[in-house]
């Protein structure tokens, strides 16, 4: 039996994750068929990978990594939901990824505290102040900082050519704000992420001399700081998250970029 292939109308709910433009019809069921010709050029290779290491092996693995169990997540998750009556596959998808990214999370403070130790093997006290240091802070929400966090990895990772744009701001800018962003309050954060990085480079240099004033540098080296790990973004859609929530609405608009706070150190 030859399996269907993704409805068009599936691929365009998934791609407005990724994009802020609309889709047209054509374009998805190109992208249908992409998609379905990657999966061709995919399933073989990792076939031919997952023998490799096992030529016994009957089920098509992930020959790159060990990844958590699918099966024994669904278990684990169906144990604890209340109020549906099942589990389906993309919760157990959402779960796995959820649950890898806190582990990697863990495991990276856990990995500094040791080499603040000067160790080369992670021990129970690490991992005490790995799980110190990813405590919520007073009034954010339970697992709301992990989601954060893994949002501007995820975002700065997918900007290793050192552009950052507005599709890879919108998927930030959705698990951060938990609001849709207009493609002109995108636009206009970029903007004035650009204008700010600009004026704080110049500030640097003028106060990088011999002779200038120390605490004026080291607050510059700061702020700046704040903006490359993106702290600025997350501050400001926080924001305009909170100025839209004000006025009724479900969506992040230009308005609510220009009327949120001006920059402040973070």
């Amino acid at each position: 039996m030859v399996a269907k292939p993704y409805s068009s109308s599936h691929i365009a709910a998934v791609s407005s994750h990724f994009t802020t433009m609309r889709l047209s019809g054509d374009v998805k069921e190109r992208l249908v068929n992409l998609l379905c010709e990657e999966l061709d050029r995919l399933v073989p290779r990792m076939e031919d990978e997952t023998l490799t290491q096992d030529p016994e092996r009957k089920t098509l693995d992930d020959p790159r990594r060990s990844r958590l169990n699918y099966n024994r997540t669904r278990e684990l998750m169906i144990d604890r939901i209340k109020n549906v009556d099942s589990v389906g596959s993309a919760a157990v998808q959402a779960g796995i990824d959820h649950l890898e990214t806190h582990l990697a999370q863990l495991l990276r403070h856990a990995a500094e505290a040791a080499e603040r130790d000067r160790v080369a093997t992670i021990k129970p006290r690490h991992l005490d102040r790995a799980l110190h240091n990813m405590k919520p802070e007073e009034g954010e929400e339970e697992g709301e900082s992990v989601a954060e966090a893994g949002a501007a990895e995820e975002f700065v990772a997918g900007q290793a050519g050192g552009l950052i744009t507005a599709t890879g701001l919108l998927s930030m800018a959705k698990s951060i704000a938990r609001m849709g962003v207009t493609k002109d309050a995108l636009d206009e954060l970029l903007y004035l992420y650009a204008e700010v990085l600009e004026d704080l480079e110049e500030d640097i240099r003028n106060h990088a001399q011999l002779g200038s004033n120390p605490v004026h540098f080291i607050e510059s080296i700061n702020a700046m700081r704040g903006m490359m790990t993106l702290g600025w973004i997350r501050a400001r859609l926080t924001r305009a998250a909170e100025h839209a929530k004000g006025r009724g609405a479900k969506v992040i608009e230009l308005q609510d970029i220009i009327d949120s706070q001006s920059y402040a150190s973070e």
